[in-house]
């Protein structure tokens, strides 16, 4: 068989492979927003500006210090993780308090002055990144070409996916950070530093985001509007896993890939909004998201 509905199958098989890819980054970028929201309980807008950062700190790395991509996939999400921990410290700490709309706003502000600066400077026309000779060229499946660094794009998301969400529901830490979502006080009788650990949960969820930006630097142009462009999307699949959860993230991000990539397909003129009528039945259906809880 060489369709499937009229439709030939390398470009079947291509187009999985696109939406595949695009669920890689959701599935990261929105497991970084999740982390953030279940263990902080805010909505961090600025996490498309630290997925923008991720990607051009890693090209400052080749072009400025010789440091390449392997290396940078280690330093990158520390050095982006740092200025993380330093807006929580410095400000976010401050809001805990209040309404969620004060996080909110205040992280949309962050974001359009983190990109106005990145803009400012390096202009908007983008940067190349070029893909590491390691992973370069493609690999015959049979059925199509698999680009080499596209298939090491999914295999590490997920591989690091999977690990933040052992270490948030299986390990005695992930144990101390959802407790301390519901009884902080009770965590600190217990000889945890409470608010440590909160400003390192928002650096490492900062760290995620950084993270993606070095898998997508190689794929897009690095530009200050990477970010901007991935966002809105990324809102809408943590709204439909369920805001806060973990798994829900992934499962998401990873499957609306898949939707989004076979909608091209099948029917292109709602590529671009798929995503956001699933996420309008989910509301009407089940407002707290998938895997959400009420």
């Amino acid at each position: 068989m060489d369709d499937i509905f009229g439709v030939p199958l390398p470009l079947l098989f291509g187009q999985l492979l696109l939406g595949l890819i695009n669920g890689a980054f959701y599935a990261l970028l929105s497991l970084g927003l999740a982390v953030i929201f279940g263990l902080l309980n805010i909505i961090n807008f600025t996490h498309g500006a630290q997925f923008m950062m991720g990607a051009f700190v890693a090209w400052m790395l080749l072009n400025w210090a010789g440091i390449g991509y392997f290396a940078a996939l280690l330093i990158v999400p520390l050095l982006v993780g740092l200025t993380g921990v330093v807006i929580e410290k410095l400000m976010i700490s401050r809001l805990y308090k209040l309404d969620h709309l004060y996080g909110l706003l205040l992280t949309f502000g962050l974001a359009l002055i983190i990109e106005g600066l990145f803009r400012n400077y390096f202009g908007s026309s983008g940067l190349p990144y070029g893909i590491p000779p390691a992973l370069s060229g493609a690999t015959d499946l049979g059925f199509m070409f698999m680009p080499n660094y596209r298939g090491w794009v999914v295999i590490a998301s997920v591989v690091v996916c999977l690990a933040t969400w052992l270490v948030i529901e299986k390990t005695k830490l992930g144990a101390y950070l959802r407790a301390a979502t519901e009884r902080a006080d009770l965590v600190q009788a217990f000889g945890v530093n409470v608010p440590r650990m909160i400003t390192l949960t928002y650096g490492a969820g900062v760290g995620l985001a950084a993270l993606a930006g070095v898998l997508a630097a190689p794929i897009y142009s690095v530009n200050p509007n990477m970010g901007s462009n991935f966002i809105i999307t990324v809102f809408a699949v943590v709204v439909i896993g369920g805001m806060g959860s973990i798994g829900g993230s992934i499962v998401t991000g990873f499957g609306l890939g898949v939707v989004e990539g076979l909608t091209r397909v099948f029917y292109p003129e709602a590529s671009a909004t798929v995503i956001f009528v699933i996420m309008a039945i989910v509301l009407l259906v089940r407002p707290a998201g998938l895997f959400g809880r009420a």
